[in-house]
């Protein structure tokens, strides 16, 4: 007798069945799908432009934090590793190009969705 409720491989393939059936459903509707995604897209492009600074702002604080922490790391005689600072280089980078470029950061876009 079991007490506690354990995943079961039967669980996970109920979900994925759950899944597999809610797409062949959607697949008779399969017009009106694309006008949902889109209608979807418009609403959270207008939430995202119009929260922009505040997304931005807070992008600059989390870079500067990361900055400091790896500065901190220095002053503790720890190397930071290799792969973190890449990773904060190259946020502070596409954050810089937010800032600065923002027609350049939606053209990439595009042409990456457009593929």
């Amino acid at each position: 007798m079991r007490t506690k409720t354990e995943p079961t491989a039967g669980g996970a393939l109920a979900g994925i069945a759950a899944i597999g059936s809610v797409l062949a459903a959607s697949s008779c509707c399969l017009p009106v799908l694309p006008f949902l995604f889109a209608a979807g897209a418009a609403g959270s492009s207008a939430f995202l432009a119009a929260a922009r600074p505040y997304l931005l702002g807070a992008s600059i604080l989390f870079i500067a934090f990361g900055f400091y922490r790896a500065w901190r790391a220095k002053q503790c005689r720890r190397k930071p590793g290799v792969v973190s600072a890449i990773l904060l280089w190259a946020s502070a980078a596409f954050v810089f190009t937010a800032i600065f470029f923002p027609q350049a950061m939606a053209n990439a876009a595009a042409d990456l969705l457009a593929r």
